[in-house]
């Protein structure tokens, strides 16, 4: 089995998108403009987005044995990424994201665990190898929390580089933020993390004093991703701001998983993390020019024609 340099654990979803002009209030009907159906899961399309992007990718997840796992399963397959580590629970249905997409490109997603929600730890170590062929490991949290736990604990076991995103948001356990390289949260994950209440307007100064507190906890570097302001780095001795170029937004579902997995690539490369957030925030930034998760993930050739 050849080396693949990024390991991503995490969900798989089957997204059920509709696209209207504007999100309904409590108890109205809209109707909506067009429906479709991508594979998604905030894991997929961080492996599926950093294979595009030419990394050597394997993943672990858990999908069901109906016609929906069958097609993540072979999306990612044909992404070049390497699936023996996606499970099949025969008692659960694949995972599902119910995703409306407004006129102004942003979202509300309601998501169903389905075989996500099965995955154990002990399944984790049964695929153990593939933690010792890797050297930078991707997660999020629409897994049991259990399960990110032992992910992490064979990260460090390994020695790997981990690049956790928050979301959806939860809070985390102190030993967590120690042990992570690298905390992703956007600004509504990073509320919930810290009691606080920004708005998507806050200063990047008040940014950084929440993600300080995470710096309290043991947090070393978190990265705020700021939507279509960009990103900026807080660590406990300093912080950076990385503006993001202006572009048209179609859809910005996925761009958070576009960035993690840019960034992943970039680390892996040998870039600097300040070199890797720049990649990350233009590759996150081409992803909301166009419709769909997977399907709106930037290319390696998309992002040399960029630089």
């Amino acid at each position: 089995m050849s080396k693949r340099t990024i390991l991503v654990v995490g969900s798989l979803n089957t997204d059920l998108v509709a696209k209207v002009d504007r999100f309904p209030d409590g108890g109205e009907t809209i109707t909506g403009r067009n429906f479709s159906v991508h594979c998604g899961g905030k894991g997929a399309n961080q492996a599926y987005a950093a294979s595009a992007l030419g990394g050597s990718v394997a993943m672990i997840g858990q999908v069901g044995e109906d016609g929906f796992g069958a097609a993540q399963i072979a999306n990612l397959s044909s992404a070049g990424v390497a699936t023996a580590g996606i499970l099949r629970d025969p008692k659960k249905e694949t995972g599902t994201a119910f995703i409306g997409v407004d006129s102004s490109g942003e979202n509300r997603i309601i998501i169903v665990p389905g075989a996500n929600g099965t995955l154990t730890p002990n399944q984790l170590q049964v695929e153990c190898p593939l933690f010792q062929q890797a050297s930078l490991l991707l997660l999020q949290l629409e897994t049991p929390l259990n399960t990110v736990a032992k992910a992490i604990k064979l990260g460090r076991m390994h020695k790997l580089t981990i690049i956790l995103d928050p979301a959806p948001a939860a809070p985390l356990p102190d030993e967590w933020l120690e042990s992570i390289d690298y905390l992703t949260p956007n600004l509504s994950e990073l509320n919930l993390l810290v009691g606080d209440s920004l708005v998507e307007t806050a200063s990047i100064e008040s940014i950084t004093a929440s993600a300080r507190k995470l710096c309290t906890r043991g947090a070393r570097k978190i990265i705020g991703k700021l939507g279509s302001r960009g990103a900026v780095l807080v660590t406990p001795e300093a912080t950076t701001y990385f503006p993001a170029p202006k572009v048209q937004a179609i859809d910005t579902t996925a761009a958070g998983d576009c960035f993690n997995a840019a960034f992943a690539i970039a680390l892996d490369r040998g870039n600097t993390t300040h070199e890797a957030i720049r990649y990350a925030v233009a590759a996150a930034s081409l992803s909301v020019t166009k419709a769909g998760a997977q399907s709106s993930m930037p290319s390696l050739e998309d992002l040399s024609n960029l630089e």
